[in-house]
């Protein structure tokens, strides 16, 4: 917090040279007539910039944004409903690839028509949300033309391209292998903010990187280096997943900060759908999808996608994005034992142990 400096010292005496080198004798303390203080400045209107109402109030915003910074002093009853939203979320996520994997193989759908409607559909309800909660901020989000090249940018690299990666490495591999490669995002994070800072990366770091390396090659190769067991393409795909996720971060942060998180998202995400609908066109290329398909598709655009999202936002202000990001491994987790359960994928130790470093990664790269 900056505090201003008092113009004159408390005791309100004006000091000046001449009273500074001859001081007054103590036996004229009593005779001489004391110092005129100036009288106090005409009080300004608490409209105008400085004055007395608009200083304290800003002095008040000052201090409650120190507190919300304060992260690991927050009350025992945030800190513990944050985390069960942020884990509901991450659960979700991870509950979705599993579901997207099932309309992969069950019912003959594309990866490409499912990240077209998920985004269409997330979009719209992000959309309608912000307008309900966010009516001026969703109005300024789209009058503001300078974001316009960064609502592109972010639906492209942003927004499609983890959709479609993530949709097509899930096909490639499977719903525990496609999501905890997905958390490498943070190492081409951590390598965009080495170059912005023109920094090496710490001890921590360093111990990160080297722990998610050993855990992509034993997943890659079953612990055998002569061969590559994981599908090259399934490898790819993952990690050109992590590469998109990971622009998230920085793609779209000017907007964000402006106009706020469901406005800009809502308007990436339904931007993103209507970019990919000429080419993917959904009307006529769905697959046929009984009642258990429809409902398995509208969990992953409502819950799997717009929900999710949705929860782990709401942990992130509660218990402030290191505990969110830890409590994200959850995904990959639930990931895998859902692929386990529902699917019956089978992973070797092996898999596990490579599952077990990229997430040790998480809790030292921050």
């Amino acid at each position: 917090m900056r505090f201003s400096r008092c113009p004159t010292p408390c005791t309100g005496r004006i000091w000046s040279k001449s009273s500074i080198s001859t001081p007054t004798p103590p036996s004229a303390r009593w005779t001489t007539e004391p110092p005129v203080r100036p009288a106090d400045p005409p009080a300004v209107p608490a409209a105008v910039p400085g004055g007395r109402i608009a200083a304290a109030t800003q002095s008040a915003r000052r201090e409650a944004a120190v507190k919300r910074k304060a992260t690991f002093e927050r009350a025992p009853k945030d800190l513990v409903i944050g985390g069960l939203i942020t884990l509901a979320g991450g659960t979700l996520w991870g509950i979705n690839a599993t579901v997207s994997k099932i309309l992969m193989n069950d019912y003959g759908a594309d990866p490409l028509w499912i990240a077209n409607v998920r985004q269409l559909g997330a979009g719209l309800l992000f959309l309608a949300i912000a307008a309900a909660t966010q009516p001026k901020a969703l109005a300024g989000a789209v009058r503001d033309r300078g974001l316009y090249m960064r609502y592109v940018a972010g639906a492209v690299i942003g927004v499609m391209a983890t959709q479609v990666t993530y949709l097509q490495a899930i096909r490639w591999t499977n719903p525990g292998t496609a999501t905890v490669l997905q958390t490498l995002n943070l190492l081409f994070v951590l390598l965009w903010v080495c170059v912005r800072g023109r920094r090496l990366p710490g001890a921590r770091e360093v111990v990160g990187v080297a722990l998610a390396f050993s855990g992509v090659v034993l997943l890659a190769t079953g612990g055998d280096l002569t061969t590559l067991q994981l599908p090259l393409m399934g490898l790819l795909w993952g990690l050109g997943d992590a590469m998109a996720t990971a622009s998230m971060s920085f793609v779209p942060v000017k907007a964000l900060a402006r106009w706020g998180n469901f406005p800009v998202q809502g308007i990436m995400f339904l931007l993103s759908g209507l970019l990919m609908t000429p080419f993917v066109r959904p009307w006529s290329g769905g697959p046929q999808l009984d009642w258990t398909g429809v409902a398995l598709m509208a969990f992953t655009v409502v819950a799997g996608t717009f929900g999710a999202y949705w929860l782990y936002m709401t942990g992130v202000v509660r218990i402030g994005a290191m505990r969110a990001t830890m409590l994200g491994t959850s995904e990959p987790v639930m990931a895998t034992i859902s692929a386990v359960l529902l699917t019956g994928a089978v992973f070797t130790p092996t898999d596990l142990g490579g599952f077990a470093l990229i997430l040790a990664m998480v809790f030292l790269v921050r």
